[in-house]
């Protein structure tokens, strides 16, 4: 920035003065925001956000898509339908920007409510009075495994049957695993993998060593080519998971923002055929 540490810190200064409180602790090493630091920089946040919005319904007045949109996707996407979605937006709407960052369920939806994303797409998304959902499917609960695997011959499976081949596992930050971990608490044996990377996840069931809970949607790509095969679990109690396109309810929804969500939608519609007709 070409900026003195010094003349930062005197505006900084200069603006608690003004507002009448402090924004920042001054600790070893550096700052930290305090809570009116925190709430200002909320505050800005969504400044930014109702200004942005403002300029997009001011351009669709005039007949003009337009506009920038923050979304909040999964990692699974990034190898699925989310680059091609992508493409599609750009040639379409070549005036409406997109800003993507991948996150868990978790952070995808902090990021909705603090105003840091317009919109997210999201599994296991839990019930929010705040968040609005647009578009919802429910996947199978299962497991994918390697064509040449013992399992993939079967139309479905058991938990105990699973068990009795090596199993990796994605974190604890999805709500998939706390999902076993609370109900099949029994599976997480010795051999057992654990890694926070979905494409490790793929890449071991791959190779045929390896069974890996996951949804048809984290593995579309593998699974439309034949790479990999999804295995419905069909125990009482394997309540199927969710994925959702889903807004801030307290927020206008802007026409930018209903392009961009019905782009996903379609785009994991699409791919979530492709799967089952694959399957079939």
């Amino acid at each position: 920035m070409n900026i003195a540490a010094s003349a930062i810190n005197r505006q900084i200064l200069l603006l608690e003065r003004d507002l009448g409180v402090t924004l920042f602790e001054r600790v070893t090493g550096g700052m930290r925001l305090t809570p009116a630091g925190d709430a200002l920089v909320a505050l800005t946040r969504r400044w930014r956000s109702d200004e942005r919005r403002a300029n997009a319904e001011l351009k669709q007045l005039q007949g003009i898509n337009q506009g920038h949109v923050r979304l909040v996707a999964m990692d699974s996407h990034v190898n699925g339908f989310l680059p091609r979605f992508v493409g599609e937006l750009n040639e379409r709407h070549p005036r409406i920007s997109l800003e993507i960052q991948v996150a868990s369920t978790d952070d995808a939806q902090t990021a909705l409510l603090s105003g840091a994303a317009d919109l997210i797409a999201a599994f296991n998304l839990n019930p929010h009075r705040e968040i609005h959902v647009l578009w919802r499917r429910e996947l199978p609960f299962g497991c994918i495994v390697a064509p040449h695997h013992p399992l993939a011959q079967r139309k479905t499976t058991s938990m105990q049957e699973v068990a009795g081949y090596p199993i990796v596992l994605q974190n604890k930050a999805l709500a998939i695993r706390r999902y076993l971990e609370a109900r099949h608490g029994w599976l997480l044996s010795e051999g057992t993998i654990e890694t926070n990377s979905l494409q490790l996840v793929k890449r071991l069931a791959r190779s045929g060593n390896y069974v890996a809970f996951t949804s048809e949607l984290d593995a579309a790509p593998e699974l439309v080519s034949g790479a990999l095969v999804f295995v419905p679990v069909r125990d009482k109690g394997a309540d199927p998971q969710t994925v959702s396109v889903a807004i801030d309810a307290r927020k206008p929804f802007p026409k930018i923002a209903r392009i961009v969500a019905d782009g996903l939608a379609a785009g994991m519609d699409a791919d979530l055929q492709d799967v089952r007709r694959r399957a079939s």
